[in-house]
């Protein structure tokens, strides 16, 4: 399914999925439009998943918690996700303070095996 986004993310298609790169500093109507961009994005079928690339904030703070959290909303109220890309480690820890699960990338999705991670067999060991 193609569908025409009129967001300013760029068009993606399924393998691939559309990058949000997080500016410095996030003010309220830039978030707005933000979590516009990624509604769109993921009601139009284009994506299921919208990657937020952190690695161009500046110090964590309380703002850039509230805007992943909006983003994460408007995601979720558009049937889809989003996975942070590249925070630095004092932003993840505010995260985790502020109880704000929000998936990394190249974390397994839950219920499913870390990639490169394969279950060693012993012989004579049952089937399950």
């Amino acid at each position: 399914m193609t569908s025409a986004c009129r967001c300013r993310l760029p068009n993606v298609d399924a393998t691939t999925p559309a990058v949000l790169h997080l500016p410095v500093s996030l003010g309220r109507d830039e978030v707005a439009a933000l979590c516009e961009d990624v509604r769109a994005l993921l009601v139009s079928g284009v994506a299921e998943v919208v990657v937020c690339d952190a690695s161009r904030t500046g110090p964590p703070a309380l703002a850039t918690v509230d805007a992943l959290a909006r983003l994460q909303l408007a995601a979720r109220r558009a049937g889809g996700r989003i996975r942070l890309r590249h925070p630095a480690p004092a932003l993840r820890a505010l995260l985790d303070l502020a109880g704000l699960p929000i998936e990394l990338e190249g974390q397994a999705e839950q219920g499913e095996p870390a990639l490169g991670v394969e279950e060693a067999v012993e012989p004579g060991d049952p089937a399950l």
